[in-house]
């Protein structure tokens, strides 16, 4: 399958992100970049008391399977933990590498065809590393 033209259903969550903007002053923030193709995903959070994400913001420069992995990221991320976060991470690095099993989070079989290039796998995975950071530098944040 050719991938010079994105599927048209990561075309419609190019511009679906819930919080296209950064947070002014964020409890945790992460940046990844993807040395492969330049993508670049920023995500900030805020938590309560409780580690769970309640604030949400990001800046995503990326090809489309990038800004579409970040929609729905960013839709998903209010509620959850930093250890949920990572094992979303996990899943979807092993996911990314071939394995069988996608990880749990809504929608993320929309993301299969950017299984196919190298590239593509790299920036898709992007918002994933970046969350899950954004969310522990949080909860160290709260902690100190």
């Amino acid at each position: 399958m050719s991938l010079a033209v994105p599927p048209p259903e990561i075309l419609r969550l190019t511009a679906q992100n819930p919080f296209p903007e950064r947070l002014t002053d964020p409890m945790g923030s992460a940046e990844k970049r993807s040395p492969l193709c330049g993508s670049r995903v920023i995500v900030d959070v805020d938590v309560d008391a409780a580690g769970r994400v309640v604030a949400v913001g990001t800046r995503v420069n990326a090809c489309a399977f990038g800004q579409a992995a970040a929609t729905l990221v960013a839709r998903n991320l209010i509620g959850r933990t930093a250890t949920e976060l990572q094992q979303a991470r996990e899943a979807m690095a092993a996911w990314m590498a071939g394995g069988d099993t996608p990880p749990e989070w809504p929608d993320i079989a929309l993301l299969d065809p950017g299984r196919l290039n190298q590239v593509r796998k790299g920036s898709v995975q992007l918002a994933f590393q970046a969350a899950a950071e954004a969310a522990a530098h949080a909860c160290g944040r709260q902690a100190a």
